[in-house]
């Protein structure tokens, strides 16, 4: 997906089996974070800094999503250790993170595999990409959005 694209309806499954779908988030922006694995240190690091900055980013008219290839019990062990306030998505046939072209060839350590690139997708009220961020500060990722939404 790229800045201009309507994103797809379907987002897939939450933590408690329930759909997540665009059209329910109709009149808000969504900040859809991408990210590889729960309970890591690099994910962890930016789903607490979304945490910490939730309700300053819903002041800003945001909603947050997070997407990992990992199962909804994982996702519900991680939201629930960590007091996660918004949705993870359960993708685990990683349909949604190649749709968003976020499931891609990785190098570590002289292996090569499939994985997802941590990209943070910023739409606009009507489900339109506005901004895709690639180079993800995990520390301060909330900031991070709130500092590119004040630069319109």
């Amino acid at each position: 997906m790229k800045i201009g694209d309507k994103i797809p309806e379907q987002l897939g499954t939450d933590t408690h089996g329930k759909p997540v779908t665009a059209s329910e988030y109709a009149g808000r922006r969504l900040a859809i974070y991408f990210y590889p694995k729960d309970s890591t240190p690099g994910c962890t690091a930016e789903a607490c800094s979304l945490r910490d900055g939730y309700a300053e980013l819903r002041r800003a008219g945001f909603e947050i999503i997070g997407v990992s290839k990992d199962s909804q019990e994982s996702h519900g062990r991680f939201a629930q250790k960590y007091s996660l306030p918004f949705r993870l998505v359960a993708d685990t046939d990683t349909a949604l993170n190649q749709a968003f072209g976020v499931w891609q060839l990785k190098k570590m350590a002289g292996r090569e595999y499939m994985g997802t690139v941590r990209t943070t997708f910023l739409t606009d009220t009507e489900g339109v990409i506005t901004h895709i961020i690639t180079k993800v500060n995990t520390k301060d990722a909330a900031r991070q959005i709130l500092d590119i939404i004040a630069e319109k």
